[in-house]
């Protein structure tokens, strides 16, 4: 593995980790979802490090949010094996390990920003004896999503983006060990999208897994590890360098594993067709 990737879009190299030898944060195997007659996951296998960011990375519909919704537990008719932090996925255990943000905002409009974080903390964190952390906790995650001039306004008076801002805070209460992140830079200035990304590394580097998605490619450049989807297959498994051939970018890398991918099928229609046909 490559100590440092390439320089990001965004100016910055990033910083690799050691391969770990702690076991997956998330491991499938043979993972598959079927809605209606269409197969949305198919038999996918991949593994998702510890400690490091993993980028989704792929067209929109591709199956991306599905994915993430088996991982943090919430999708129904899954089948295949998928373990995260050590439990099949939806163990209960795994409820107050795992920080999930969808891409729509779950906030409460009738909320000040303050008052939702203090609702979520305190779901998180009943009690009295909780209450000088939850304080401290919902103060931090203001600060990092760099709110703290609107604490006091209500979520349904914010722009799109500061209330996506509102429910990243709310997954960042009680520091997950997963944090699962789908789209959430959708909308964002490139200013805000950098801040992000920098508190998305500095996230992990505390030991957080983060595994995020997006169909800007160039956000792949800020990831330690990515896994590129289409049509609910996995087309590659890996760094960003180790994804590119010569000097191509890494969606130039997509467009020509999509290309392979395309070409193979044909192949094998192809050959389907002349074995009917004997």
């Amino acid at each position: 593995m490559m100590n440092n990737a390439s320089d990001s879009a965004f100016g910055q190299a990033v910083p690799m980790h050691p391969t770990p030898a702690e076991p997956p944060a998330v491991r499938a195997e043979t993972l598959t979802v079927v809605r209606g007659r269409r197969t949305v996951l198919r038999n996918l296998d991949f593994a998702v490090p510890p400690g490091q960011i993993t980028g989704l990375l792929g067209p929109s519909g591709c199956g991306k949010s599905t994915l993430m919704r088996s991982v943090v537990g919430t999708q129904a008719k899954i089948t295949g094996t998928l373990e995260v932090l050590g439990h099949p996925a939806g163990h209960a255990t795994l409820r107050s390990r795992i920080g999930y943000v969808t891409q729509a905002p779950s906030v409460y409009d009738d909320l000040t920003v303050r008052q939702n974080l203090d609702y979520f903390a305190a779901v998180l964190s009943p009690g009295r004896a909780a209450a000088a952390r939850r304080r401290t906790d919902v103060t931090q995650a203001i600060t990092d999503v760099a709110l703290t001039s609107h604490t006091e306004v209500l979520a349904g008076n914010l722009s799109g983006g500061q209330r996506s801002r509102v429910s990243l805070a709310v997954a960042l209460l009680g520091n997950p060990e997963l944090l699962v992140l789908d789209e959430p830079t959708v909308g964002l200035d490139p200013v805000l999208r950098r801040d992000l990304w920098n508190l998305f590394h500095s996230i992990a580097e505390s030991g957080t897994t983060i595994l995020v998605s997006s169909h800007v490619m160039d956000e792949a450049e800020r990831c330690h590890r990515l896994l590129l989807m289409r049509e609910g297959e996995i087309l590659a498994d890996g760094t960003p360098d180790a994804l590119r051939t010569g000097d191509e970018t890494v969606e130039d890398a997509f467009l020509r594993l999509v290309d392979e991918a395309d070409d193979h099928r044909r192949h094998a229609a192809c050959d389907q067709a002349e074995e009917t046909m004997r």
